[in-house]
């Protein structure tokens, strides 16, 4: 039987990197969604389903924040079967990001380079979409800071995130690690995390008791980090009692792309040249945190290999973004493969 929707999506993608990469994005989405009726159900990987921070998943394979910010396309790539969705990241009031343009492609790489600054159209907003949505696979939710809330006051978006998304997710990311927001990095430093993360266990303690269930608190990390500031991080994440890590976010250095490339498309890395410095985070963090420690891996997974060598160095599940960006559901029927 032939996957008329597989065919229409692979056959778009080189029409998709004519445009311009964040209209690309958009456009593609919008086609998903319009396709979703037609997609047939995914032969996932059998017999990898696993129990992480307490969540069972399908299967180690899922979509990394920032694919679908504001929750508007969770049936539609659910419909990919994706073993959990990661939304946002998320603000509690709607911001328009950085200017435009803020998406750039590096297609020899393959990889890409965005400054795009948490834009998102609110905590309201991605509550509406997740009550409405069917997708019956793990839901996470990436929150932040708006970028005009002051660095001493941050911990109030990140609770206000949490308390509004708490009923409708199933594990909450918090993003400290994005380079594109002003000074959000150093909440990573053993201070910040303490100042970002203790109201937000103070206060799932009060929404564990309120809705009769627990919702894991991981934290997103940058790969930007020495041996040092990763042993420092991994003695907080484990003092302070988070659920787990995510590791990592896009990269602040562009030198692999070489001296030409221009200064106007400074942001963050992502996609094959970050795949390294991810898996010696993910493999320091292993090392670090025990083999109990939940870790999710992301970063560079263009490919197979990579997807394999990234659960090799320690990672208990696996993210996509840049890769899915560039190969389309191919990328995931691939990894399917090498994990049956």
């Amino acid at each position: 039987m032939i996957d008329l929707a597989a065919l229409i999506a692979r056959a778009s993608l080189p029409v998709l990197r004519r445009l311009d990469p964040e209209l690309a994005h958009d456009v593609g989405l919008v086609g998903l969604r319009l396709l979703q009726p037609l997609w047939r159900p995914r032969r996932v990987p059998a017999g990898r389903a696993l129990s992480c921070f307490g969540l069972v998943f399908a299967h180690p394979l899922g979509l990394a924040a920032g694919f679908d910010k504001n929750g508007d396309y969770l049936d539609a790539l659910g419909a990919l079967g994706f073993s959990h969705i990661e939304l946002g990241t998320v603000t509690p009031r709607a911001q328009p990001g950085n200017p435009k343009p803020r998406m750039f492609r590096v297609p020899h790489a393959p990889a890409l380079v965005n400054r795009m600054g948490f834009n998102n159209k609110g905590v309201d907003h991605l509550v509406t979409q997740l009550e409405r949505a069917a997708y019956s696979g793990i839901r996470g939710v990436s929150i932040g800071k708006n970028a005009d809330t002051p660095l001493e006051r941050a911990a109030e978006d990140y609770v206000t995130c949490l308390t509004r998304v708490y009923p409708h997710a199933d594990y909450v990311a918090v993003n400290v690690s994005s380079p594109n927001t002003a000074r959000l990095r150093e909440l990573q430093q053993q201070d910040g995390l303490k100042g970002i993360l203790e109201p937000l266990l103070e206060s799932r303690a009060e929404l564990e008791k309120r809705h009769g269930r627990r919702v894991p608190l991981l934290v997103k990390v940058a790969p930007d980090l020495d041996a040092g500031q990763v042993t420092a991080l991994a003695g907080t994440l484990r003092s302070l009692g988070a659920d787990g890590v995510i590791a990592t976010n896009t990269t602040t250095d562009l030198a692999s792309l070489g001296a030409a490339w221009p200064a106007a498309r400074r942001g963050g890395l992502s996609g094959a040249p970050l795949h390294e410095r991810s898996l010696a985070v993910i493999s320091q963090l292993r090392a670090e945190l025990g083999a109990s420690f939940p870790i999710i891996g992301v970063g560079g997974i263009v490919d197979a290999r990579r997807a394999l060598a990234t659960l090799e160095a320690g990672a208990n599940l696996i993210q996509i973004y840049t890769g899915f960006a560039y190969r389309g559901d191919v990328l995931l029927e691939e990894i399917w493969e090498a994990l049956s």
